[in-house]
């Protein structure tokens, strides 16, 4: 069975197997999580995210890419664009976060990494509520753990201040 938890912590610093990163839809770092995870993983992330958007073109919102995680501890990046929040109707952008953490786990599953680390996606510049982040980030790791229960062993929820520690540890409890 899965076990799911919230940590308080540097999602740079996290040991797991793939680390999702809140990205924009350039792939090419910025602030906040992303700026963070593209400076401490080095050029080898930001050199797969071009030739990526090379490729395809900017990533769309709620979708997912993977690459090397370079310098982090991690194995692979995960990257997603999440929704920001007053661009589209409020049901349109839970949907949008909620396939952004579904599209993730399916990469990570692919990628065979066992244990997945999470940031509270389009919760900063994006301005997401960070209430409705949370429970939206929770249903959908649930919903999607229910139709692959085996596939990952851990999946971290990394909270940046101990208010959204609080907000995971609330869901997770019941």
């Amino acid at each position: 069975m899965t076990r799911l938890h919230a940590v308080h912590a540097d999602i740079t610093a996290v040991e797991v197997d793939a680390v999702v990163n809140a990205a924009n839809s350039s792939l090419l770092g910025g602030g906040g999580v992303d700026g963070a995870i593209h400076r401490a993983g080095g050029p080898a992330i930001l050199a797969e995210c071009k030739a990526i958007v090379e490729r395809q073109g900017p990533l769309p919102t709620g979708e997912a890419v993977i690459t090397t995680a370079g310098d982090l501890p991690a194995r692979h990046v995960v990257h997603t664009v999440g929704p920001i929040w007053g661009e589209v109707p409020d049901d349109e952008a839970v949907a949008l976060l909620a396939s952004c953490y579904r599209n993730s786990l399916d990469l990570a599953r692919a990628a065979k990494a066992r244990t997945v680390a999470f940031p509270g996606i389009s919760t900063g510049v994006y301005r997401f509520p960070k209430t409705l982040a949370a429970e939206t980030a929770v249903a959908s790791v649930r919903d999607w753990l229910g139709d692959s229960p085996e596939s990952i062993d851990e999946v971290l929820f990394v909270c940046f201040s101990a208010g959204d520690l609080e907000l995971y540890l609330a869901l997770l409890d019941d």
